[in-house]
């Protein structure tokens, strides 16, 4: 059992690491991106489902309360909350538009549409980013294997390449958290610094 534990704990922290090292340029374009947006006054849907409905329930909370720092809320909402809202549009229309649904009652085009998918193949996920397109939000994507069709329709993506939904779960929160405590250092740097181009 305790080798277990070990070979465990080594396979994750080397995708995470490989994953960040591989894609650090493209996090720090991420973030640059959600503080452009949360800057002008937008906010960001997080969505997916099971533990990527946990993560952006997780990451919209590290946005509107806070990171690492004291400083104001920011705008973020994990669409994977209401209840009665999820609830009441399964049972009347789909599964597969419940998040479709949401960005066309919340979303303007000052926003940014972040969804989260271990496969890539999430058809609500996959959904709810073509919606988000439609109307003009920005679309980011954290994804898994190999991307599938979930970042064909993602302007900003993230591929956690792996074949173990846990693994593919540990890089996208590690990369999450990432985002947020660049979000904040961009939003709230120790002396009033330009944000980084593009």
């Amino acid at each position: 059992m305790k080798e277990l534990v070990l070979e465990t704990a080594k396979a994750g922290a080397g995708l995470v690491e490989s994953f960040v090292c591989q894609n650090a340029d493209r996090i720090v374009e991420g973030a640059t991106i959600m503080a452009r947006c949360l800057a002008s006054g937008g906010k960001i849907l997080f969505f997916g489902n099971g533990g990527s409905a946990a993560d952006a329930q997780h990451l919209a909370a590290e946005l509107v309360n806070r990171f690492a720092m004291e400083r104001k809320a920011l705008g973020a909402i994990a669409l994977t909350t209401d209840t009665s809202v999820i609830t009441s549009h399964v049972n009347d229309y789909s599964f597969e538009t419940v998040f479709a649904r949401q960005i066309e009652a919340l979303g303007k085009p000052n926003d940014i549409a972040f969804g989260i998918s271990t496969s890539g193949q999430s058809a609500n996920v996959i959904e709810a980013q073509k919606t988000a397109k439609d109307m003009g939000l920005f679309v980011m994507a954290l994804s898994g294997k190999d991307g599938g069709q979930q970042i064909k329709f993602a302007d900003w993506s993230l591929v956690a390449d792996d074949a173990s939904t846990p693994r593919i779960q540990e890089a996208h929160i590690c990369a999450g958290h990432i985002l947020c405590g660049l979000v904040e250092q961009i939003l709230f740097p120790p002396s009033a610094a330009p944000l980084p181009r593009l």
